[in-house]
């Protein structure tokens, strides 16, 4: 597969006019408590709460009027489910969401209230591809993957080509990692730039696939990962995501379940805004001392979906 910048402006101009063009945030004390400017994309307050309706609407709204007749099917733990949901009814299609049976309730909600059928599995006794796969043959549904797909891989690297049109001189982005679309995307973007820029994706340390398979040269895979960061519990990482990332990706770190918690926090406490888990990856990495030594760092938060109640609890149960 040839993925190249040219695909993100693509699916930049497919967007247009649908997708929010979120806000890049910034906070003096984060930048003294860095060392260094950090911008950060506010991709939690994208439509349906994550930067997926960027890369599922830019597959959506690329499929012919039969597959758009037949609908669509999908697996995931929640954000690409809500962005699927929504870019269905947007395009004028039906969804089929193949959901874990732990996934968190506002998601669940969230992606029924946009209109789709939501399938429960077991996601640590079932495969949700085979079970997707399954459920596509079927009913002569078509697969919009949730990170191994170009247009999807491309839709998500719009909220990066954003962050570089609104700041200049970048030169590290951290972003969060689960299948690897949104850092694919990302680096593709990063690669074109004038100057050159480090990309640093993160990880929950109880699930660095693509940590592992980087470092090992080929794609590992991983027990379903316990942590709090529901959106990166991948067991491995896609297979033309990691071929872009294994290029372009400088390195992975990982943050703990309490380094996304306190960064939650910090978001919340000093910026007032929200953010699940996983979309305060990016953050955790970067108060953890990711990026250090860059002069301009740009992070993308990735995601805001956490119901009232879990965003309570989670708070609750810090430790620091």
């Amino acid at each position: 597969m040839v993925f190249l910048v040219q695909d993100v402006l693509a699916a930049a101009r497919r967007l247009q006019g649908v997708a929010h063009r979120t806000p890049v945030l910034t906070s003096r004390t984060l930048d003294e408590m860095v060392g260094c400017p950090v911008f950060l994309k506010a991709e939690n307050l994208q439509r349906s709460g994550a930067f997926k309706f960027r890369g599922a609407y830019n597959k959506l709204a690329s499929l012919g009027p039969q597959e758009r007749e037949r609908g669509v099917v999908t697996y995931s733990s929640g954000n690409h489910a809500g962005a699927v949901a929504l870019a269905a009814r947007l395009v004028g299609t039906t969804a089929v969401i193949v959901m874990p049976t732990d996934a968190p309730a506002a998601k669940v909600e969230a992606t029924r209230g946009y209109g789709a059928s939501v399938i429960a599995y077991d996601r640590y006794r079932e495969d949700r591809e085979e079970v997707a796969a399954a459920v596509g043959r079927e009913r002569g549904l078509t697969l919009v993957p949730p990170f191994d797909d170009p247009l999807v891989m491309a839709g998500q690297g719009t909220a990066a080509l954003e962050l570089f049109d609104e700041v200049e001189g970048l030169d590290a982005l951290v972003v969060p990692v689960s299948g690897g679309g949104l850092i694919a995307g990302s680096a593709v973007v990063a690669a074109a730039q004038p100057q050159p820029v480090r990309v640093i994706g993160v990880e929950p340390e109880a699930g660095d696939d693509t940590r592992q398979s980087l470092q090992r040269g080929e794609r590992v895979t991983i027990a379903v990962p316990r942590t709090i960061a529901d959106g990166l519990q991948v067991v491995a990482p896609g297979r033309l995501t990691f071929e872009v990332n294994r290029r372009l990706v400088s390195e992975v770190v990982v943050v703990s379940d309490d380094e996304l918690l306190a960064a939650m926090a910090f978001a919340f406490d000093r910026m007032k805004i929200v953010t699940e888990p996983s979309g305060a990856a990016g953050l955790a990495a970067v108060l953890a001392g990711a990026g250090a030594g860059a002069r301009r760092v740009g992070v993308i938060l990735s995601g805001g979906n956490v119901g009232l109640e879990r965003f309570v609890e989670l708070m609750g149960s810090r430790t620091g």
